[in-house]
């Protein structure tokens, strides 16, 4: 699990023990930004909601395919951090993803530059060019 901000953690693919595990950690929602059936193994959004939700933490589906990345799904990824009553971890395969729409709203909003966006992803150990990418090709 990755600090991204004072509200907001990612981390790779999640497993019931993880998802019990951020919770004992202090995270109140799950955001899965993960399609389902992309890797052999690895559990469904409904299998990880029904973990999260027994546990009592709020849980969000936006799955995001490679390349696949909207304003729409930003925006969606957006709302449910801003929603959430507490700390928030956001997974994907590696955290790439989602550290990415996270990038791409702050620079949307005017929070971030879009040069602050690769070093951001360097003290998170991924690599968002593909966040910098996004925004040049929508004209931001």
């Amino acid at each position: 699990m990755k600090q991204v901000t004072d509200k907001l953690f990612i981390a790779p693919q999640l497993s019931a023990a993880d998802i019990r595990a951020a919770k004992a950690r202090g995270i109140a929602a799950i955001v899965n930004n993960r399609p389902d059936g992309e890797e052999a193994g690895q559990p469904t959004a409904e299998e990880n909601r029904r973990v999260a939700e027994a546990e009592g933490l709020s849980h969000a589906h936006i799955p995001i395919a490679a390349g696949q990345i909207t304003e729409d799904k930003v925006r969606a990824f957006q709302a449910a951090v801003a929603e959430a009553r507490g700390p928030v971890l956001a997974h994907c395969k590696t955290g790439t993803r989602s550290a990415t729409l996270h990038a791409i709203g702050e620079v949307l909003d005017g929070r971030m530059a879009r040069d602050e966006v690769v070093p951001l992803g360097q003290r998170l150990g991924l690599d968002l060019a593909g966040a910098v990418k996004w925004l040049d090709a929508n004209g931001r």
